[in-house]
């Protein structure tokens, strides 16, 4: 009884597992941004990083420049308090959150995209945590990002006394 309970156990197990596995590649290759009339919208799924995917948008459809909104589940986000002090974030991590809000600007520095998020994320018990988030992945279900284009390349640079990347504007004399 128990040798031909295997024989059905074991193949429906490699089955289930094949199954998982294929479904699993198709969600990452699933599209993750459609252009729409005003920029792009994003749908990143578990385990999406969200500002590498953000980056690679820019570099994918040159973008000049841009801001953008959010909300969405996330595995982990680390948000970083700025030391004015010793120059530097002090990161903190919160998992398991819901991203109730973030919002941030896209420009450039040095060539590459650079990335100014800030967002509040709430936990099971409803408490908020929120400030300038320095990683964020997607957790179970998705994160939809709402892009909005800027005509103009936008630049970041290094400002000092506070050595932080600072978005730089030209303005009309």
């Amino acid at each position: 009884m128990y040798s031909k309970a295997k024989k059905i156990i074991i193949p429906i197990l490699v089955c289930f597992a094949f199954t998982m596995q294929a479904q699993q590649k198709e969600n990452k290759e699933k599209c993750r941004y459609t252009k729409t009339t005003s920029g792009y919208l994003m749908v990143l799924r578990e385990g999406d990083n969200v500002l590498s995917s953000i980056e690679n948008l820019v570099k994918e459809e040159k973008i000049p420049s841009a801001n953008f909104t959010g909300i969405g589940f996330a595995q982990e986000v680390t948000f970083g308090f700025y030391d004015f002090n010793q120059k530097k974030f002090n990161p903190k991590t919160f998992y398991k959150v819901e991203m109730g809000s973030l919002t941030g600007s896209i420009a450039w520095s040095e060539e590459k995209p650079s990335l100014h998020i800030h967002g509040v994320a709430t936990d099971d018990k409803f408490d908020a945590y929120g400030g300038h988030i320095l990683a964020l992945k997607v957790g179970t279900g998705s994160m939809e990002i709402y892009i909005t284009l800027n005509q103009d390349k936008l630049e970041r640079k290094i400002e000092q006394p506070l050595n932080a990347n600072v978005l730089q504007l030209s303005c009309p004399k």
